[in-house]
């Protein structure tokens, strides 16, 4: 039986993951983060349970501690990363030069200054008296103090984001921060706009409901970082061991075993990771090995995981930080989001186990041999309390109590079983050492929701979101009217341009998601482009819950698309394989992601949730022909169905799967009238295999 060695996993995300990877500090430097820290996860493991501050405080004692530990932890430069201890001098302690100290203080002080004025102040200091009226009497019209404060914690801000994640958010929000300020002088009539002085530009991001302290640091600070906790907390106290001994009990004695407990182990993790990093260290480093030993390619190994684990962020119930800021935004319980992805997920994962499946066949890859796999009794007896958490979370999740309560169960729940359970009993050290992981995992995405938080603004207080949407719908109409002159005169192709239009919108969004992707968290990138795809989408007839979804579900696929597919790359290293090739590997792995987006705007009934939309009739025919659709997809990727498959009926094939998942009777026909010839084929040559 595989053991899961969580110090092995975190050590191999350290290596891979760039938001983990830290400066050498001194030792009272190491002392004060550790305790920092478990202060830091006690805070709000805390007042998760018995309610958090107000959300100016609460919101500014959350962006002071990240801020303060990322100036510790981060370098100005990438290549002082790891580098030795150098000797302390007045402009450097603890190996943490001067310029940082500064930072920390400047960020702690911008941070809390909200708070320490709400109400106004007035107090005398050695002769001197300080007096400002409340908040709500500047707001509209900020004092100097205030824009000097609010300017500062932007710079400080955009620092901090450049040294977790680099330049890329950074540029971004300096993009959007001048057109903020200079719209009057933009050319282009649709986004032009009047422009906002600096003075009301730092009013709209630094003071409360929008900008910095807007929805996105709210979620983050009072519901992602308790998830985080959680999954941490959850894997040391064995869930993870349990994911992966039931996953092998499971799929492993089926054709390509190896590789079906890698997808069904990265389905389990993902349901309280929502990382797709650390979802694939996590369980890859047992998974891949392991299908290498028998007989699988590097490439082909770490595309396996690297593609499972990309369902991590699109698993319920924990799907990350953009799902809670969906619910948010939209203004919907998490249950909500919670249930509506709970189809296209499963589409995700039976994608990749066909492809896993068929490539095994073509290879002649068998299962897991019988005496390596775990008796399922044993597995329970050994396990079941490990998945006691889990389930109180959910309970508490689905009995209509919020996220952040949900989380506090969870942590309780688990530290009480932790403690307990005699088979994988967890010690004080791990839970510190857990609080301590968990926070750093917090650091980068809660400085990066703070200043995207920025964008956020701008995009409300300028109007920018419904003028791109409005160009992007108009773009795609150009286009449709183009294409459909082109085509109308095809016999028995009814397609209108309202149609095209939606469709050229849809891919226009998608390919933005994807090449974006590239260089932002999928957080960030969920928070700015669903501004811009709702209006747009909106106007074309798309349910919000959708078109919220479409883009949060491209924006994952850019985890797995090349050239840049953080999670491939973390899985090639561990598999000692090409990052390209794998990362070519896990894409075509991941191709229903690709389409299902597309499903369930045409269909809402998919989401379950949407009433307006939602029939049986219309559900079942969805969900039957998109998977039909997925493995018909899934035989054109691997070449295989029941024999090997030449490359032009391969691309035949793929053609009937797309006629297939498309919604509606008619293109369900004519994908069978494709599909036909492909499957005599397959028949004809399985039985010429057999006879000889």
């Amino acid at each position: 039986m595989a053991t899961f060695d969580v110090n092995e996993a975190e050590q191999l995300e350290k290596k891979y993951d760039s938001a983990l990877q830290t400066r050498t500090v001194g030792p009272w430097i190491v002392r004060f983060v550790f305790l920092f820290s478990l202060v830091f996860a006690a805070y709000h493991y805390v007042t998760a349970g018995i309610g958090v501050p107000v959300d100016y405080w609460h919101m500014g004692f959350h962006m002071a501690g990240v801020i303060t530990l990322i100036f510790i932890s981060f370098p100005m430069f990438k290549r002082d990363r790891n580098q030795p201890m150098r000797p302390n001098a007045w402009y450097r302690f603890g190996n943490v030069p001067l310029i940082d100290w500064i930072f920390i203080i400047v960020g702690i002080t911008t941070s809390l200054y909200i708070g320490v004025t709400w109400y106004g102040v007035d107090f005398t200091v050695f002769g001197i008296h300080f007096q400002m009226v409340e908040q709500v009497m500047r707001q509209g019209d900020p004092w100097l103090i205030d824009v000097v404060f609010g300017t500062a914690l932007i710079v400080v801000l955009l620092e901090a984001v450049r040294r977790t994640l680099g330049m890329v958010v950074p540029i971004i929000i300096l993009l959007f921060t001048g057109y903020a300020v200079f719209g009057q002088y933009i050319p282009i009539q649709t986004i032009m706009h009047p422009g906002i002085n600096w003075s009301q530009y730092i009013n709209n991001m630094y003071f409360p409901s929008e900008g910095i302290y807007g929805v996105t640091l709210w979620i983050v600070s009072t519901v992602v970082f308790h998830f985080v906790l959680f999954g941490v907390l959850a894997q040391r106290m064995g869930l993870g061991q349990l994911f992966v001994d039931m996953a092998t009990v499971v799929a492993g004695r089926y054709t390509g075993g190896l590789a079906k407990v890698s997808v069904v182990s990265s389905a389990f993790f993902g349901t309280i990771s929502g990382s797709s990093i650390a979802n694939t260290v996590s369980t890859g480093s047992l998974t891949i090995p392991n299908m290498k030993r028998m007989g699988y390619p590097g490439h082909l190994a770490g595309g396996v995981e690297a593609a499972s684990s990309a369902g991590g962020q699109i698993t319920p119930p924990i799907m990350g930080a953009a799902a809670f800021i969906m619910a948010e935004f939209l203004e919907v319980p998490y249950t909500t989001i919670v249930l509506a992805a709970a189809i296209p997920a499963a589409m995700h994962y039976i994608g990749v186990l066909c492809i896993v499946h068929f490539q095994a066949k073509r290879m002649g890859l068998k299962g897991v041999p019988e005496a390596e796999i775990p008796q399922l009794w044993r597995v329970i007896k050994r396990g079941w309390p490990a998945s006691i958490p889990l389930f109180v979370l959910i309970y508490v999740l689905f009995s209509g109590y919020s996220p952040h309560m949900a989380a506090f169960w969870g942590i309780t729940s688990a530290l009480v079983v932790g403690f307990l359970n005699p088979m994988h009993r967890m010690t004080i050290r791990d839970v510190m050492d857990g609080a301590v992981l968990g926070t750093k995992y917090a650091l980068a995405v809660g400085a990066v929701v703070a200043a995207i938080g920025i964008v956020v603004g701008v995009v409300n207080s300028t109007g920018l979101g419904f003028r791109l949407g409005f160009m992007v719908a108009n773009g795609a109409l150009s286009l449709a009217e183009t294409v459909h002159g082109l085509i109308s005169w095809i016999p028995m192709l009814e397609i209108s341009i309202p149609s095209l239009t939606l469709f050229i919108s849809l891919v226009l969004i998608a390919i933005t998601c994807i090449l974006m992707g590239a260089g932002l968290p999928t957080t960030a990138l969920y928070i700015m482009l669903a501004t811009v795809a709702q209006p747009a989408l909106a106007n074309l007839g798309v349910p919000p819950l959708a078109s919220h979804l479409f883009v949060l579900y491209y924006g994952v696929i850019s985890e797995i698309t090349p050239p840049v597919c953080a999670s491939a790359y973390a899985a090639a290293g561990i598999a000692g394989a090409d990052p390209f090739r794998t990362g070519l590997s896990a894409f075509s792995l991941g191709i229903a992601k690709l389409m299902v987006p597309m499903v369930f705007v045409y269909s809402p009934a998919m989401l379950i949730v949407l009433e307006e939309y939602f029939t049986w009739a219309e559900f079942l025919q969805t969900v039957l022909t998109c998977g039909l659709g997925v493995v018909m997809m899934a035989t054109a990727v691997s070449g295989f169905f029941i024999a090997p498959m030449p490359k032009p009926l391969r691309w035949v094939i793929a053609l009937a799967a797309l006629f297939m998942v498309t919604p509606g009777s008619k293109s369900d026909l004519f994908a069978m009238m494709v599909a036909l010839p492909v499957l005599l084929q397959q028949v004809y040559a399985s039985k010429r295999v057999q006879v000889a």
